[in-house]
């Protein structure tokens, strides 16, 4: 069977891609329904984009790179097609979009737009070979238990990375990538919760406090979640995408910088009080308790001078950590690294060194913050790629 192109992977960006390839354009996936991880993420509403989204909100060996198809197909763009289809959204915090009813709406979208567009989905469908003989791409496919014999002009590498194994997520696309020649960036789990072997946190599990948390030079002002196994939370997720295995993170609980002054005054007002009791003013009773036996936290507030008030703050605000590890691609919500961006055209996402290959969204070595802007990624790059396939065919 020949196809002008056949897009492996049915997310986000790979029915994005077939809703602009045109000609006649396959998309298979091995998994029983498209765009599982849009399905399950946002909490069943899709955290569908940012309303902030700019290159600096990526990650890659090359952060130029992304700049190209962000800038041609942005977010405003994705809310037109959004409109366009009346999905209702709502801003959540820090420019957060997601579907006022469910993640469902944004696959049934996708799926009107490849229909429209003329391409074929084929689910569970598993890809079991591939070659290229120089001027077409030929596939043997494995569906349901029969092998089918493909072959089409274009290839997209579409099936992401190796996040969520249990939706089936594998570095399928990285060995693709691979036996056509392009390079790779040593890939790790990103946007995942960190681990202590000790759990340390276990009996402070399920405290949150707004917090930055700084991995590496870059820092996060969100939330901090304390787990059984680590630490996790929103501002600990963005900055896993930053955290070597050995270094530290360091935590602030105060980033507004008010502990100094509450400290003092409740040394005039309350003085007879424990510092540990004044802390609970602050902060959760179980985060003191933990704190108080970990740096050593004692004695009366009215007995403690502006130094000591001010070393006990600087412990607070510089609490240095060091994980053990990660929860690894189980849990995590991306891929960081993946096909190196050296061997890609960032306007078209095609392979420079063989026709007719493509690589989008998560294969990509271009991972986003927490927030959509791994989703508006997704329907950039495939964007890019599908029109620049339905160009050639001009």
């Amino acid at each position: 069977m020949d196809f002008d192109t056949i897009i492996i992977g049915a997310g986000a960006a790979g029915m994005m891609c077939a809703a602009h390839s045109g000609g006649r354009t396959l998309v298979i996936d091995h998994a029983k329904a498209p765009g599982e991880k849009i399905r399950i993420s946002g909490g069943g509403r899709c955290n569908f984009t940012n309303l902030g989204t700019t290159s600096v909100n990526f990650i890659s060996e090359n952060p130029h790179f992304c700049k190209s198809a962000l800038k041609r197909y942005t977010q405003w763009d994705f809310l037109d097609l959004i409109g366009a289809h009346a999905i209702a959204w709502h801003e959540k915090t820090l420019g957060q979009l997601f579907c006022d009813e469910s993640a469902k709406q944004i696959i049934a979208m996708l799926l009107k737009e490849m229909e429209r567009a003329g391409a074929e989905l084929w689910l569970k469908t598993s890809a079991r070979k591939i070659s290229h003989d120089g001027a077409r791409f030929h596939l043997s496919v494995e569906r349901d238990g029969t092998q089918v014999a493909l072959s089409a002009r274009n290839l997209v590498l579409a099936s992401g990375g190796k996040s969520i194994p249990k939706m089936g997520a594998s570095g399928f696309a990285y060995d693709i990538a691979q036996q056509f020649g392009l390079g790779l960036v040593e890939t790790c789990p990103a946007l995942v919760p960190l681990t202590f072997a000790d759990q340390r946190y276990a009996p402070i599990s399920g405290v949150a406090v707004p917090a930055v948390a700084c991995a590496n030079g870059v820092a996060f002002e969100e939330a901090v979640l304390f787990t059984h196994r680590g630490l996790s939370g929103p501002a600990v997720l963005q900055a896993s995408s930053y955290w070597s295995e050995g270094e530290d993170v360091v935590l602030d609980l105060d980033p507004k910088g008010t502990l100094f002054t509450h400290l003092r005054s409740a040394r005039t007002e309350q003085g007879k009080r424990d510092v540990t009791t004044v802390l609970t003013q602050v902060f959760p009773a179980r985060l003191v308790q933990h704190l108080s036996e970990e740096m050593g936290i004692t004695g009366r507030i009215g007995d403690q001078s502006d130094a000591a008030l001010e070393a006990l703050c600087a412990r607070v605000q510089g609490w240095v950590q060091r994980p053990t590890g990660s929860e690894g691609y189980r849990t995590a919500e991306v891929t960081l690294g993946g096909v190196d961006t050296n061997g890609l055209s960032s306007k078209t996402m095609e392979a420079k060194t063989l026709n007719g290959l493509y690589v989008i969204g998560e294969a990509v070595d271009v991972t986003g913050w927490l927030g959509g802007y791994n989703f508006q990624w997704a329907w950039s790059s495939g964007w890019a790629a599908g029109t620049a396939i339905a160009a050639s065919k001009v």
